[in-house]
């Protein structure tokens, strides 16, 4: 094999890929095209093996069957009418307050991510439910739109996480673990949004007022409604309870979600065949476009590990003697610029095979790293120009609410994301107490 400098291999297969999606070929194909032009370069045709073996190696995992069950899950249930309900519920209970429905807004995101595992669900869900209702009520068009898309990001973090199932796989380690870490971060960082918008809300007013007093309800209609809860909770205490009890593993809860999911649109009485076809149908797209990029990233990590990409990365720590947290802001910052150009997915496959085993030898628990990850993650999806979210929100947004306008809605809620990233890192066991409790040996 030719000796390569790590440094030039870097500038020649990140700038590749860079390259070809800048003239617009599909991420996968950008992967999948330099890690097949560095094999062969090599190894010669006896590279292209490599496909075949890392193709095995990454569908030959039994956690994987997590990922179309959570999937079809946070489908069905986007079909379901539990966002509506939701909503409508909490409009009662809260829409006397300034800033209420917005809170409201808050708690539900955080709801459907237990129930769902994934970020698009609730974004686009209260995107067509909630920016109208909110904003017909005079709220703020950049407050609601950053609320929704920030809200729909915890599906990243609060579990079940597809995001999670990914890096178990890939950093070989526990998805309950991981599972139980995301969860109090992800309500840590529900309530900074509530705390922001409440307290944003009472000095200014205008940003999210009250509902009129026409439409409030009495206390025992606020109470009555409350019964909408009682299905949604059953489903969450089913996914998240039986798992952390140790009843089921992560891959079984979620086969207990996607029946779960039905049972909940057949009480809505949602459950058509054209719902279940269009669920079904999706979870494939959605699983055929996870796998190829895994597939494309996986192997693009395969040889760039390979060319010696890990030594490179140890030396120039070893070198600008930072320490482990000057060296971990550094890898934080990565996360954050990279989250501007490539999916996360991408990211995963490329970054935790080299990541994580530096991790570990700087002294992090890789359980509390994958949590910092995943914020990194959650924080991508809301920063331009290539964050998910601004996509989902632009798709169901009025034409009166602007791209510009998006972009600038979610400043504050990254701040307020980096906020909670940094008491993560300052407070380890805000990501490792649940899971040390559910998980002693």
């Amino acid at each position: 094999m030719p000796q390569i400098d790590p440094i030039i291999v870097t500038l020649l297969m990140f700038g590749a890929m860079l390259l070809l999606m800048a003239m617009g070929a599909p991420l996968v194909y950008c992967l999948s095209i330099v890690g097949m032009a560095g094999a062969i370069f090599l190894w010669g045709v006896n590279g292209a093996e490599m496909v075949v073996v890392s193709t095995f190696g990454l569908m030959n995992t039994f956690v994987l069957v997590a990922l179309p069950l959570f999937i079809f899950m946070g489908l069905v249930l986007e079909s379901s009418g539990i966002a509506d309900n939701l909503f409508e519920m909490f409009y009662k209970v809260m829409g006397g307050l300034n800033g209420g429905l917005g809170m409201g807004t808050v708690i539900i995101c955080a709801m459907i991510a237990a129930m769902a595992g994934v970020s698009g669900a609730a974004t686009v869900s209260l995107g067509i439910i909630a920016l109208p209702a909110m904003i017909k009520r005079g709220y703020d068009k950049k407050l609601t739109t950053g609320t929704i898309m920030a809200g729909g990001a915890l599906g990243f973090l609060i579990p079940p996480s597809v995001m999670f199932v990914f890096y178990a796989f890939l950093a070989r380690l526990s998805a309950g673990k991981l599972l139980a870490a995301g969860m109090i971060p992800g309500c840590m960082l529900a309530t900074i949004y509530i705390l922001y918008i409440g307290i944003l809300c009472h000095y200014k007013p205008h940003l999210g007022p009250a509902i009129p007093l026409s439409e409030r309800v009495d206390f025992w209609g606020k109470l009555k409604s409350l019964k909408t809860l009682i299905l949604p909770g059953s489903l969450i205490f089913a996914v998240l309870g039986f798992m952390y009890m140790g009843i089921t593993s992560a891959t079984e809860a979620a086969a207990i979600g996607a029946g779960g999911s039905l049972v909940c649109a057949a009480a809505y009485r949602n459950l058509t065949w054209k719902v279940f076809y269009r669920a079904m149908m999706n979870t494939t797209k959605v699983m055929g476009m996870l796998m190829w990029i895994g597939l494309g990233a996986a192997f693009f990590s395969k040889i760039y590990l390979g060319l010696g990409s890990q030594q490179m990365v140890q030396n120039f720590i070893e070198r600008v003697h930072l320490g482990p947290y000057g060296v971990l802001t550094i890898i934080l910052f990565t996360y954050f610029v990279l989250g501007c150009f490539l999916d996360d997915t991408a990211i995963l496959f490329l970054t935790v095979p080299l990541y994580v085993p530096i991790a570990k030898n700087l002294g992090f628990d890789p359980i509390w790293f994958g949590v910092l990850f995943v914020v990194s993650m959650q924080t991508a999806y809301l920063t331009p120009p290539f964050g998910y979210n601004l996509f989902y929100m632009r798709g169901v947004a009025p034409p009166e609410i602007t791209t510009l306008d998006i972009y600038q809605s979610v400043i504050p809620f990254i701040i307020l994301q980096t906020i909670g990233l940094i008491l993560i890192i300052i407070f380890p066991q805000i990501a490792l107490w649940l899971p040390d409790l559910l998980f002693a040996e």
